[in-house]
């Protein structure tokens, strides 16, 4: 399994996502200090209740525990974007 895949795998099984993207942008970061030690530079989104009433703050934050593993090993850099399902469907 590839690190795009057991990424969204992660968000899947620990927040209860609905909706996962997870686009790898490391091809981007080539030759950066991060790059050379193997951990990858990804944009993810992700749809989940679990976000409901939270700030954005707060369900980056989950996003960041659910990923704790890979942020220490296959990781370098992570943007996302957190949607509750209400907000992913009024897009």
């Amino acid at each position: 399994m590839n690190r795009p895949d057991r990424i969204e795998g992660k968000l899947r099984e620990h927040l209860g996502a609905t909706h996962v993207e997870v686009i790898d942008e490391s091809h981007l970061h080539a030759g950066h200090v991060g790059a050379q030690s193997g951990g990858g530079h990804f944009r993810v989104t992700v749809v989940s209740d679990r976000f409901e009433g939270l700030s954005t703050l707060q369900s980056q934050r989950l996003v960041f525990q659910a990923l704790a593993e890979e942020m220490q090993t296959e990781i370098h850099a992570l943007s996302m974007s957190t949607f509750t399902v209400n907000e992913w469907s009024a897009r």
